[in-house]
């Protein structure tokens, strides 16, 4: 099955760039090139509550997923 995400509507398509962040963000941490200040700083960028929770939901399960403390 495929999904074409530019029919997204742009509060999914935000959703779903946030979790590539929170993954990026996790495993520049899992290889020691950035701390967790780096998810705080983006964290803070971040406008929207549910954004923000939504983000930091995804930092939580790539760190579970990564094995990062």
């Amino acid at each position: 099955m495929s999904i074409n995400l530019s029919t997204l509507p742009s509060k999914e398509k935000n959703k779903i760039e946030l979790d590539k962040q929170a993954s990026f963000l996790v495993w520049k941490m899992r290889e020691a090139k950035a701390g967790s200040e780096g998810i705080a700083q983006s964290a803070e960028k971040i406008r929207d509550p549910d954004e923000r929770s939504a983000f930091l939901e995804s930092v939580a399960k790539y760190k579970q997923i990564m094995g990062v403390a």
